[in-house]
Order: structure tokens, then sequence, then C-alpha cells
């Protein structure tokens, strides 16, 4: 039987997503209130498990293309949700009968709820990524062969771009200088699909998933620490139950340039017991971990930096000179560690000199 997202589900939803955000995805608190206002107006949403998507259901993505540095400060709307949203439908012929979501990202997984609402559609407990990635090309979508376009880009003056191209990389370097022209934030809607092909090509189960890593997060009754209680809501997930504390320490160095369309940088932590230094590289996401110059966690496993007493995830953009944090690392869905979905979203597509090694191998099962 469907289920109900609710306005009491809002704020884990926003947390959860933001921590398998992996610090990219956007601001959560933003999403989330875009989401409350739609389900007071409109009411809650129905969450479609895959399989009770019709083979032949039209499936559209609503989600904002940017830097995450932007987002919080030129905000989002779901009138420009629903621009780019139509603009799609027009140019196929056809009306979305439900949506999904392109990643698990603290804003991009949190909108969707909000333009489902609005439009009075279901949401598939489903997404492309699991997690959260910079480019269009980085999804399970287009792995497996959903094409990327065509697709739309909306931003707030009302002018609208649509995109044919002859791949998902191509689409990718051909919208992200447009999303640039457009103060680097943009709505966009992208991979339209049937119903079998979301089935099919999606992560399943993972607004459910952020839903319980949120809860866990929020609800404690302080018998454990809120990390712990992290850790734990994780490794009771099928996908991200290889979950481990890597470090705790104090941001003592930062480096973030907002650039193309992304936002680049380091974030170096030193142990609070002088005993070592973790520097994470990122790139709207954390991509990669080492301490001492040791490998600890890299993409497409998850690598999250949360706050050391509520355990709340802090995105690229909220880090800080002098916060004490945890890393978090847990293990990807198993459908993003084929060769195929490596050779999209792998080490070497962010020009990095590892490779990927799993974090349960790294860390230990």
């Amino acid at each position: 039987m469907p289920k109900l997202i609710t306005l009491e589900d809002i704020d884990a939803l926003a947390t959860g997503s933001a921590f398998l955000g992996t610090g990219g995805g956007g601001d959560p608190y933003i999403g989330s209130l875009l989401a409350k206002q739609a389900i007071r107006q409109y009411g809650p949403v129905t969450l479609l498990a895959p399989d009770e998507v019709p083979d032949d259901a039209h499936v559209f993505i609503a989600a904002g293309m940017g830097a995450p540095t932007v987002m919080i400060e030129k905000l989002m709307s779901l009138e420009d949700a629903d621009r780019a949203v139509r603009g799609l439908e027009r140019y196929l012929g056809r009306t979305a009968t439900a949506i999904i979501s392109a990643e698990m990202g603290g804003l991009n997984s949190v909108v969707p709820v909000a333009y489902a609402a609005m439009r009075g559609l279901p949401i598939i407990d489903a997404d492309g990524m699991g997690r959260a990635f910079p480019s269009l090309d980085m999804v399970s979508f287009n792995v497996y062969g959903v094409s990327c376009t065509p697709m739309t880009l909306m931003d707030e003056h009302g002018q609208l771009v649509i995109l044919e191209t002859r791949n998902a990389r191509a689409a990718e370097e051909m919208a992200r200088p447009v999303v640039a022209q457009m103060g680097a934030q943009a709505m966009m809607c992208c991979y339209p699909m049937t119903g079998a092909q979301a089935r099919q090509t999606a992560v399943p189960g993972t607004l459910s998933a952020a839903l319980a890593i949120g809860k866990a997060i929020l609800e404690g009754d302080g018998a454990i620490s809120p990390v712990d209680r992290l850790v734990a809501a994780l490794r009771a997930q099928p996908y991200y139950r290889h979950a481990h504390r890597l470090f705790d320490g104090k941001i003592v160095d930062l480096d973030r340039l907002t650039t193309r369309g992304w936002v680049f940088g380091t974030c170096v932590i030193d142990a609070l017991d002088g005993a070592g230094q973790v520097t994470i590289e990122f790139q709207n996401e954390h991509l990669v971990a080492r301490r001492d110059g040791q490998l600890l966690a890299i993409v497409p496993d998850l690598i999250a930096v949360v706050d050391r007493e509520t355990a709340r995830p802090i995105p690229t953009e909220g880090l800080r000179y002098g916060q004490r944090v945890a890393v978090i690392a847990c293990s990807a869905p198993p459908i993003l560690r084929t060769p195929e979905a490596l050779a999209h979203m792998g080490p070497a597509n962010f020009q990095l000199r590892d490779d990927f090694v799993p974090i349960e191998q790294l860390a230990g099962a």
C-alpha cells in the first residue's frame, strides 16, 4: 500500500538526505521550507515503491542545478521548477504522472517532494544515485540507458533553455555554462522516462532510507551519542551498512572556490588529541578522505562531515574554521559500484590519483 510523506516527515527527510548528499545537493533547510509550505497548502505526498509504478507512467525529474554556495543566497522557487517541468512536458507532448528525485541531496531530494505536492502527483521511493554527485552524467539512469535529454533549464527571469545532446556528458558540458550564465543556479528537468525505465535503472528505497537516517539523528533518547546512533542507523540500511566513524577533530584549514558552476575545495581536520590529520577534497560533494596521506574513503562510497555533538550533517558551504566534527563514511549502493557505474562516477572522473577501494576493505567489515 502506498505510504504518505506528511508535514511531520520533512525535517527527518531533509536531515537524512543531507547526510546522503555527502556535503552537496544544496542546503536542506531551504528545501524543507519549500516542502513544508507545499504540503500545508496542497496536502501530503504519496510515496510509491518502484514496483507500484505502472510501466507506462510518465516519470519526470524536478531538480536544481548549480553551486551550493549560490543556492543559499539565491533561493529556488517551485514556480521555476514548474516552468522547467511543464516546458519539457510541452516539448515531449506528454504530462507527468509521477515525480522522481535525481539524487539524494539535502535540497534536491526535498524539492521534488514539494513539487509533487504542488502538482498533486506521487513521488517514487527511488533516485538516480543514492547520494549526490556534481555532474549530470553521474546517475544510474544514464549508466543503464535512459537519455538525459531532452532537458530544460529555467532561471528566475522566466528564461527557458531546451537542450538535446548526443549523451549525458555532452549535456553536462553544455548545461553548466548556461547555468553559470543564469547566475550559477537554475531549475531543471531531465531524464524523462517511463515507469518501466525508472524501475530498471533507479536506486530503490532511498527516500525511505533518508527518512530513517534523519529520524535516527533527530529523535534519540540520549542513551547513546547522536553520532553513534547515526552509524547504527546506517548499518541497518541495506546499501549503507558498511558504515564507520573514521575521525573526530577540529577544522583547522578550509579552501573553497566557486567556479564553473561548482564548488571546489579542501577541508583539513586535526584530531582533537593531536593524533593525526584528515584532509577531505570536495567538488560540491566530498570525494576522498585521507589521514596523514593514507586513503580512508573514496567515491562512489559516501563521505560526510557531521557536527560532533548533534550528528547533523554539514554541507560543504557550511564548513567553518574551528568546527568540531566527526567524519563518517559508508558504502554506496551496489548499483554504483559496478564497472559500468565506476566508468561514470569513479575516482578517475574527478582526476583523483587513487583507485576505488570499498570502505569495508579500507576500514574493516
